[in-house]
């Protein structure tokens, strides 16, 4: 039923914006001026903060899902649709996330949307139910893999689609955003390249500080409230477990919750980690039955209006992790 509405959607907002701004001309259309800002939206807000750095003042760009929304569970409405039409360019991260992007694209005129793939060319992990044991795949070729256990991974076809959570992968996505945008308008190539390689410059010093933090621990296993730490816990050499699996609503079972209770008490687990934009209650009832204190990792799916406003990104989120990561794995 949603993808039936999503269509109706798309279809009457298509309609919408012929009837209405059907002579509307717009930097990517008329690019010989050069002076216009590019229109940008971006799905969620990494690929918000990623594209906003290497757009710099060439451009505006928007966050296509609102703040403190679960990005798991979005679909765009007719409105979205007609803002994603109307803009230059659609960055987003992959489509085993944003797995409703087929429709958008089937819907997009792409002669006037540039529509970027930021992950488009990182190979991706076997997604796992229990959150560990990842797997790198040899090529990004979108297939299904088996479901598991603890989780239907059907939409996010057998992949784990949390690239942004490890900075060595947020760099690459960075510059596949700056190549991309590039390309369409290279009379702003040397800007767009030079604001990503001075992004870049502080993800490695990230990248760095993780690698320092974590390089002769003894301890590490952390537990989380969800599977979106994969690639950070692979690049890392680090361990990660989770209550959920890849999707954070999704609530583990009373054998599952046992067998939580027991690897916390044989893994000597000193934090379980819990997200402040989702529902924490299973965390709570782990950390009560076991003695066990909380603190929060942020996967940065979403920051709340207070956060944004606050001046907080995805840099200094990292960062916060980081120190958070240090309680658990020492």
């Amino acid at each position: 039923m949603k993808k039936v509405l999503l269509g109706a959607g798309i279809v009457f907002s298509s309609l919408l914006l012929a009837a209405c701004g059907g002579g509307k001309t717009t930097s990517s259309s008329n690019p010989a001026t050069g002076d216009e800002k590019i229109k940008v939206v971006a799905t969620f807000y990494p690929m918000y903060d990623f594209a906003k750095e290497v757009v710099g003042d060439e451009g505006e760009v928007s966050l296509l899902i609102p703040a403190g929304t679960e990005p798991h569970d979005y679909e765009p409405s007719a409105k979205d649709m007609a803002a994603i039409s109307d803009a230059d360019v659609l960055v987003y991260n992959l489509d085993e996330f944003e797995t409703w992007m087929d429709n958008v694209k089937d819907n997009l005129n792409k002669d006037k949307t540039l529509v970027i793939e930021a992950g488009d060319e990182i190979d991706l992990l076997a997604a796992s139910g229990d959150g560990h044991d990842h797997e790198e795949e040899e090529d990004h070729d979108h297939e299904a893999e088996e479901s598991h256990d603890h989780e239907d991974e059907h939409d996010h076809d057998g992949k784990d689609p949390h690239v942004w959570t490890d900075p060595v992968m947020a760099i690459k996505e960075v510059q596949e955003i700056a190549k991309e945008l590039g390309e369409k308008y290279p009379e702003k190539k040397a800007t767009f390249d030079q604001n990503a390689a001075a992004y870049v410059a502080k993800l490695e010093k990230l990248d760095a500080d993780y690698q320092a933090a974590f390089k002769d621990a003894k301890n590490k296993t952390f537990l989380v409230q969800h599977a979106a730490f994969g690639y950070l816990a692979h690049q890392y050499g680090l361990t990660q477990e989770s209550i959920a699996g890849i999707s954070p609503d999704q609530e583990p079972t009373p054998a599952r919750l046992a067998e939580l209770k027991h690897f916390v008490e044989d893994h000597g687990v000193s934090v379980i980690y819990f997200e402040e934009n989702a529902n924490s209650k299973v965390a709570e009832t782990l950390s009560n039955e076991t003695g066990v204190k909380l603190s929060v990792l942020n996967p940065l799916e979403s920051l709340t209006n207070e956060q944004m406003k606050a001046g907080e990104n995805y840099l200094s989120v990292m960062e916060d992790n980081l120190k958070a990561l240090k309680e658990s794995i020492k």
